[in-house]
């Protein structure tokens, strides 16, 4: 190779580095603004009203994500992945078992309460996703699911870990080992249902909230003290 080509070569690569990095910086900017829409604009937000939200033009992002789908995979990963960040650093950082517990469930009631719009946003997913999955089938290729099974599964781990030491005596039954994941749909399927509930006295607040569910957690349902 001669010096003439090497260079033409070196020149070609920097070109392409440099537009690699404007193209994911790009990216980056478009889902925080579509964040923020998304956010103040409700869950049934358009493609336009992103659009016009981020002071842009459709095309551009469908440039980048393709159609409305592809950029709720894509916002869904950034979220999801926020969450399990700081989910999972909220478990660690206590060292018993209950307050990890407590301190998991407040998180990640916190991250849904502070953003209801964007959670329902990211978190929904096309049923022929869901069935071809459950049914066997080759699933269809969905970021944001590939994010919220990695976080079920660090999550579902770490509460494993925690729930063997609570409970020693039963650790080896095969069934404890389910109850991680029980856990999971518990508090997901509880914070959904709150988070849609209207603001009314009868409603829990946030800290009720996960008191109540690291109680039933822990200990189970029959053991939430009477008021």
């Amino acid at each position: 190779m001669n010096k003439l080509t090497e260079d033409f070569d070196t020149a070609t690569d920097g070109r392409a580095a440099r537009w690699e990095a404007h193209r994911t910086a790009r990216n980056q900017e478009l889902l925080k603004l579509a964040r923020k829409a998304v956010h103040k604009l409700g869950p049934q937000v358009s493609m336009e009203e992103i659009a016009n939200h981020a002071k842009t033009s459709k095309p551009v992002y469908y440039r980048y994500f393709g159609d409305k789908e592809g950029l709720r995979q894509a916002l869904g990963a950034m979220v999801i992945n926020d969450f399990r960040r700081r989910v999972i650093a909220a478990g660690l950082a206590k060292d018993d078992e209950a307050s990890a517990l407590h301190a998991m469930v407040t998180a990640y009631l916190e991250l849904a309460a502070n953003s209801p719009n964007l959670y329902f946003f990211v978190t929904a997913v096309r049923p022929e996703a869901a069935f071809g999955a459950a049914a066997g089938a080759k699933a269809i290729q969905d970021e944001s699911v590939g994010a919220l099974n990695d976080f079920f599964e660090e999550v579902t781990g770490l509460i494993s870990e925690r729930i063997t030491r609570l409970y020693a005596a039963n650790a080896s039954s095969a069934a404890i080992n389910l109850w991680p994941r029980a856990a999971l749909g518990m508090v997901r399927a509880a914070g959904e249902q709150w988070l849609r509930q209207p603001d009314t006295e009868a409603k829990p607040s946030l800290e009720q909230l996960a008191n109540e569910l690291t109680s039933w957690l822990a200990y189970g349902i029959a053991a939430t003290p009477k008021a």
